[in-house]
């Protein structure tokens, strides 16, 4: 096996080879650390590498290991997490400079369950300021590298960092958080897997919010098997996340290789197709020959619900308007210090009023039981995971029309799902005629991520997509 074939290995085949005389934890995480500090100066994908604690941790998984300590498939492995994650004694900066002090006690409680199963922290990547937006631009700390085109294009936002590492090699996974499409977006544009998970699913304490009613953990990998083991790991019941309290954990790896024989999967057509790109509509129509071939039934389906969340009149300023109370000091304070694609229009959600955001708050619990409702008798919803594939940069960031139609071409269909609390599984699907990755959405009930995951399993098996490289990594 070539260095290059490491870099890309899934966690399932890292994990088989180490306790079959293949690179141990310690081989591995060097490994990884020395490509990081060869590519990643181009690509920018990590703020911080944690190379000595890194290390550390690989030393002491790989003594565990040959000690007969074997913690599972997950030990010894390396991970990143996007720069809303408090790690221990480093800054979480949120994208920001102006965080640059705000040094964390401890971990939060996902990085803290990934390292009790063994795992080892490379780093900490890139985001959006303030997780605010899915184009992937930070004009503060730089930007993330596209790996799949030379010319800079977008990586998807906000986990741009942890999108642009697993592309290129630079980990098997990374930690992301999904507010309207931050998971999925740079998934989809970079060629990954991507998890956004049901809110309430799996912890966030310890993470910068944006948004306590819609943001929501997940990972970012190489496949769908190595997403439904790290979420695996990463779910349960947290004190000081009440979402979480009284959610029963799920079973995501039980009936991962179920198959779909039998299973009813729906194109949703209602607002989902509007728009889209005819390279990106094809290639995600075609999955429903794929799926009918393994013995689903496959049809297209209204869902109301979307195009009614699509139309409400504060829709773009409900996230707004919680960030605002969440970054109330930096929009007070250091408004003209903040990224010009971040404190301008985030701060518009002080133009919301109490009775109009409390109104689309209960608007939105009526949507969600409503498209429950919708969906009794189907098992998975088939959409693109974005309109268009990554689109140039070139004068977005000077042009603040151009990039807020942008945002809303990357957003609109993951937006929804936050919105109607669906979880969701953005992989690749197939490649636009210039070489960009294009993302396939299976979506799925609340709490119904086994689903999502068997589906987008199924799809991926029976198809090449998801063994593809990026040119510049």
């Amino acid at each position: 096996m070539s260095e290059n074939d490491l870099a890309f290995e899934p966690i399932t085949r890292l994990a088989a080879r180490m306790r079959d005389g293949g690179p141990g934890p310690v081989a591995l995480a060097e490994f990884m650390l020395e490509r990081i500090g060869a590519m990643d100066a181009r690509l920018h994908s990590y703020l911080l590498v944690l190379s000595d604690q890194a290390l550390d941790d690989a030393r002491a998984a790989e003594a565990a290991i040959k000690s007969g300590r074997d913690l599972g498939p997950l030990h010894g492995i390396p991970f990143a997490a996007k720069d809303l994650f408090n790690v221990k004694e480093a800054p979480t900066t949120a994208g920001t400079r102006l965080l640059a002090g705000n040094v964390a006690a401890e971990d939060s409680r996902a990085v803290r369950l990934l390292r009790q199963a063994g795992m080892v922290l490379l780093g900490k990547t890139h985001t959006i300021q303030l997780a605010f937006g899915v184009v992937g631009i930070n004009s503060d700390q730089g930007t993330p590298h596209n790996p799949w085109q030379a010319e800079p294009h977008a990586p998807g936002g906000s986990s741009s960092g942890s999108g642009v590492a697993v592309s290129a090699g630079l980990t098997p996974v990374a930690l992301g958080t999904d507010t309207g499409g931050s998971i999925r977006v740079p998934a989809s544009l970079c060629g990954t897997v991507g998890l956004k998970t049901t809110v309430g699913r799996v912890s966030r304490a310890g993470v910068h919010p944006l948004s306590w009613t819609l943001d929501s953990v997940g990972p970012l990998t190489r496949s769908v098997e190595d997403a439904a083991l790290v979420c695996q790991a990463l779910q349960g019941e947290d004190k000081r996340d009440s979402t979480t309290l009284g959610i029963p954990p799920g079973d995501f790896l039980g009936t991962l290789k179920a198959g779909v024989k039998g299973l009813r999967i729906a194109f949703a057509e209602t607002v989902f197709f509007d728009d889209v790109d005819r390279e990106v509509e094809a290639a995600v129509r075609e999955v429903g020959s794929v799926l009918r071939s393994l013995g689903a039934t496959v049809e297209s389906m209204a869902l109301p619900e979307a195009a009614q969340a699509w139309a409400e009149k504060w829709r773009p300023f409900f996230v707004n308007a919680e960030a605002c109370v969440i970054n109330r000091d930096l929009l007070e304070h250091y408004l003209d210090e903040m990224d010009p694609l971040v404190g301008p229009r985030m701060i518009r959600g002080r133009e919301m009023s109490a009775p109009d955001y409390l109104q689309l708050l209960r608007r939105y619990r009526e949507l969600q039981q409503s498209a429950i409702a919708t969906l009794r008798n189907v098992d998975a919803l088939l959409v693109p995971t974005t309109a268009i594939a990554a689109p140039p940069l070139a004068g977005v960031a000077e042009d603040p029309r151009a990039y807020v139609d942008l945002h809303f071409r990357l957003h609109r269909n993951a937006g929804l799902g936050n919105i109607l609390n669906l979880c969701a599984v953005s992989l690749p699907c197939g490649f636009t005629s210039r070489g960009l990755p294009i993302g396939l959405m299976v979506y799925a009930k609340p709490f119904c991520e086994d689903m999502a995951l068997r589906v987008a399993y199924a799809y991926e098996q029976s198809t090449e997509w998801h063994g593809r490289r990026p040119g510049l990594a």
